[in-house]
């Protein structure tokens, strides 16, 4: 494949935030709105081709001939930094499964949101919002950000993207920045993840050390051919840098081997993007910002960008099942703990926010239960393919939800009652939302979510149990969200206000188009496109309907304990938290996890240790300066009359000093003559 399209796919939204960031002020509102959106249509269009490319035009460099293997191409590598002969830091263009769907992803959710962004910036009216030129940019800025990071050659340049992908969503979290709870979000936003990316640089340092390279294909790959660009997956490679570890001077460290902290601290960098306890306080507030952004950055692209680091780096972590069995037993905490939360929200973005954590931690668990023993490695594709589904239901929940926040002016599920009459279209795609969430068939969620539970059954029954008290629990809380927002009673339009209804052609269109992929996506036959290793795998032909009927019934269960509750006004909520007070009141308040790192900060942190630190600094260290200088101020404010200007009072001066350094030499001269002497001579 040539360079040119692969280039224009990162070089297009760079220089659309170049022009819209620098010119955009020149521009008016709505030509840098359909510059905003061309720029990422072209760069959709220029995506698919190259997914669709790689995926089915057969090109020997994309597939073995013989083994039906799909191969990764590097389509370009330049040299940035070199270290060493061995060491170099490359930027370049890696292209295979994951990077062929992860382009769909993001170029088609971005476009979704730039073209519904046209209509949501704006009020009833049709004035567009301040800043909306720099919305835009910052859109344009993430965009290539993320495009950037799923087509690294090497961790390293993936690293690079990865922290330009937080500042970027630190400036659109925070766009409202006239607001200060989306000024805290963002910043809040900022430093969560920065500590989670602490403990990937170091993850990265550790790996490198050890391996002398940045490059994931001599993590995972084997070369083809001579050219030295095409390669395929191979565990036997992962297998060498296992040895590489095992065989170095310090093999292991606190009781887990220099491998598994590498890949743990690796993974602490994907916790802090995709929002795994104890890194997940950042993501709800994240609402604070457009609903557009969140969309894009915490439905669809940026949070997946833990999962997608893992899937990456998914061979070497075969290597280490210490490693594996973390990130399962995190994954399964943060998607029982979201879930929970999610289920007494009021907010309907932190509603989907919390369903995003918990749908993260989905994808998570199956990285962490995938094994090439079990349908060769299920988990992993199964992993991929609810990835690809779930960026499209809930970048479509979070639409909807947009226009419904945009027609009422709310976020509070309270204000929002019997939409449905209102707003048809909104409601309809809300609702296959909801339903494919939920694991309804035929929607794509069910069978995405049904290939991550067999592939919990194939590792643990525990696993398996728990996961699928997970998705009933989704099951009821989103179409809790569903009954209160278009059901539970007829909506009531304030004095002196328009009904609500749907909103422009700008903002439906998306809704329509995610809806109907949501409705078809289930039915790519993803495992011939995506596996851990490449080789296809015919995921229908290996369905486990029984595991498939049991998931569809306990969403079916889900549903209708909703259903019962929520459908129409009833008391069974009250009733519901009454007899359960306090889980009511911890799930509400998020299980007390930002007070308890307010705990932390303010009370042991500030309090605690840094204010006595200032404290000794202020007192103890500035003080002993501060007595040097009183001391030699009134020492020199004293012997100030010693300059006098008179050389006769100089000459005494002198002679009084020489007599007294006489004396003293005399003295001393006497006392060392006395020390020396022995002892028979003094008698």
């Amino acid at each position: 494949m040539e360079a040119t399209i692969p280039v224009l796919i990162l070089a297009i939204p760079l220089f659309m935030f170049l022009l819209l960031g620098l010119l955009g002020k020149f521009m008016s509102h709505k030509l840098a709105g359909i510059l905003g959106t061309a720029g990422m249509g072209v760069t959709l269009l220029l995506a698919y081709f190259t997914a669709f490319t790689y995926f089915f035009s057969g090109s020997p460099d994309f597939v073995d001939a013989e083994t039906g293997q799909r191969l990764q191409l590097i389509v370009f590598n330049q040299d940035w930094l070199a270290f060493y002969n061995h060491l170099v830091i490359r930027i370049g263009f890696l292209l295979d499964p994951i990077s062929a769907l992860m382009l769909v992803v993001i170029t088609t959710i971005s476009f979704m949101v730039h073209l519904y962004s046209n209509g949501y910036m704006r009020d009833h009216h049709g004035v567009f919002e301040r800043g909306f030129q720099r919305f835009y940019a910052f859109l344009a800025l993430f965009s290539f950000s993320m495009l950037g990071l799923v087509v690294a050659t090497n961790i390293f340049q993936m690293y690079i993207f990865w922290e330009l992908v937080g500042a970027s969503s630190y400036l659109l979290i925070g766009f409202y920045y006239t607001k200060p709870s989306a000024v805290s979000a963002s910043k809040k936003a900022f430093i969560v993840t920065r500590f989670a990316d602490l403990g990937f640089l170091i993850g990265i340092l550790i790996l490198s050390f050890y391996t002398g390279t940045f490059n994931f294909t001599e993590f995972t790959s084997s070369a083809i051919g001579q050219g030295g660009n095409l390669f395929a997956v191979n565990e036997a490679t992962a297998e060498g840098i296992r040895n590489i570890f095992e065989n170095s001077a310090a093999p292991m460290f606190m009781g887990a081997s220099v491998l598994t902290w590498a890949l743990v601290l690796i993974f602490m960098g994907g916790m802090g993007k995709s929002a795994m306890l104890p890194l997940h306080i950042w993501l709800p507030d994240a609402m604070e910002g457009p609903t557009p952004v969140s969309a894009l950055i915490h439905a669809a692209t940026m949070v997946v960008a833990g999962v997608y680091l893992v899937a990456r780096l998914f061979p070497l972590y075969l290597m280490s099942t210490a490693a594996l069995d973390i990130i399962t037993v995190v994954g399964a905490l943060t998607a029982f703990y979201a879930a929970m939360v999610a289920c007494v929200q009021i907010d309907i973005k932190r509603v989907l926010a919390f369903s995003t954590i918990s749908q993260i931690a989905f994808m998570m668990v199956s990285l962490g239960v995938a094994r090439p023993e079990f349908h060769e490695g299920l988990g992993y594709m199964a992993s991929m393919f609810h990835m690809f589904t779930h960026a499209m239901f809930k970048a479509l929940l979070f639409l909807c939800a947009g226009a419904i926040i945009h027609a009422i002016g709310s976020n509070d599920y309270t204000e929002m009652h019997g939409l449905r009459k209102y707003m048809p279209v909104t409601h309809i795609t809300f609702l296959i939302g909801c339903l494919a969430i939920a694991g309804i068939i035929p929607f794509s969620g069910f069978f995405s979510k049904d290939e991550i539970l067999s592939a919990c059954m194939g590792n643990s029954w525990i696993a398996y149990i728990w996961m699928s008290l997970v998705a009933g629990m989704t099951a009821f809380y989103m179409f809790r969200l569903y009954y209160l927002i278009f059901w539970w009673k007829e909506h009531k339009t304030p004095a002196g206000h328009h009904a609500p209804h749907d909103q422009a052609w700008t903002m439906t269109l998306p809704l329509v188009i995610l809806a109907a992929v949501t409705c078809v996506a289930g039915f790519i036959p993803f495992g011939n496109l995506v596996s851990w290793n490449g080789e296809p795998y015919d995921f229908m032909a290996h369905f486990d309907w029984s595991v498939a009927s049991v998931s569809l019934i306990i969403a079916i269960i889900g549903i209708g304990l909703a259903t019962v509750m929520y459908r129409k006004e009833n008391p069974l909520p009250a009733r519901m938290r009454s007899a359960l007070p306090a889980l009511w009141t911890w799930c509400f308040h998020r299980f007390y996890w930002d007070e308890l790192y307010m705990f932390i900060t303010h009370k042991i942190i500030f309090n605690g240790i840094c204010r006595p630190i200032a404290w000794f600094d202020r007192h103890i260290i500035d003080g002993a300066m501060d007595g040097l200088a009183f001391v030699t101020n009134k020492a020199s404010w004293a012997i100030r009359g010693l300059q006098s200007g008179n050389v006769q009072a100089y000459v005494w001066i002198y002679l009084l000093g020489a007599l007294l350094l006489g004396a003293i030499t005399a003295i001393c001269a006497v006392s060392y003559t006395h020390l020396t002497l022995p002892t028979n001579s003094l008698v």
